[in-house]
């Protein structure tokens, strides 16, 4: 069996997993109907596996199949063995997102492509998918790019994709978690709740919660919010100058990176503080 059918099976059960578990416990009501919605998700990720097969013909575990068979890289270099490089790869990797996904809040140009993920006015697991294909392939560049230069093994790059995607289902679906299963989850991975405060239209909430497997990163550079200030149920997903029906359209979404960009974008004038604690609502189930 080829690495992309392992790939895409894993990914249409971890998918179709995530989907049941919204439907039998969902953390908020969503704004629009799935069909919609869904439509235009699954058609953005359609979209980004064409561009990706077309600029990468070789993906990430390609390119690592490469480097490791010219002994390219930093691990290779230092002569470490294959379960140190792939442990460290895999860690490295996962840094390496974080990073980036920090980078796309900060850097303007990338700010205008990755707002494209935010403005989606509901979060579930299709929002996971929901990434414009400029990103895909800047992302992929920086992937590519880590991998070689530190000659990561193309197993570890091959389990750490897998975790990704599935991490990021997971952690953008609509789900209730029981609170203490959350907190004992939250110490080492990224969870749904801790996620979600992610993509509030607050400003400090907005700029937290970067991670998207591994929770340490936000918690070592200061980036975590335990809890969105108007609860789950209250706060206001995607970004305050697309609160209308335009996400939910998949040309719409595609052009997003070329709509002029409000000097505050994403920003609500009035940011309510980070709350690190429960609110009431919450506490309460």
């Amino acid at each position: 069996m080829s690495e992309a059918t392992v790939r895409l099976l894993l990914f249409l059960g971890i998918f179709a997993a995530m989907a049941l578990f919204e439907l039998a416990v969902p953390r908020r009501a969503l704004i629009f109907s799935r069909a919609r919605r869904w439509t235009t998700n699954l058609a953005i990720v359609a979209t980004d596996t064409a561009v990706l097969r077309i600029v990468f013909p070789m993906a990430a575990v390609g390119i690592a199949l490469w480097a490791g068979e010219r002994g390219i890289g930093l691990f290779p270099a230092l002569g470490m063995p294959l379960w140190l490089a792939g442990l460290l790869g895999f860690v490295l990797l996962d840094f390496a997102v974080w990073a980036e996904h920090w980078a796309s809040h900060k850097i303007p140009l990338l700010w205008r492509i990755h707002r494209m993920h935010h403005a989606d006015r509901d979060i579930d697991v299709t929002t996971a998918l929901r990434f414009h294909p400029l990103e895909i392939v800047v992302s992929m560049l920086w992937k590519a790019a880590i991998v070689v230069a530190f000659g990561i093994p193309a197993g570890a790059v091959l389990v750490f994709e897998v975790v990704l995607n599935g991490a990021a289902m997971f952690n953008h679906a609509n789900v209730r978690l029981p609170l203490a299963l959350d907190r004992w989850l939250r110490v080492l991975v990224v969870t749904p709740d801790m996620h979600r405060v992610h993509h509030s239209v607050i400003r400090t909430e907005t700029d937290s919660n970067y991670g998207f497997n591994l929770a340490i990163w936000d918690r070592l550079f200061g980036t975590y919010v335990d809890q969105p200030a108007r609860g789950h149920e209250g706060m206001v997903i995607g970004l305050d100058e697309y609160q209308h029906d335009g996400p939910a359209g998949y040309v719409w979404s595609l052009g997003v990176p070329f709509m002029r960009m409000h000097p505050d974008s994403g920003r609500r004038s009035e940011d309510a503080p980070a709350r690190s604690k429960m609110p009431a609502s919450d506490a309460a189930e």
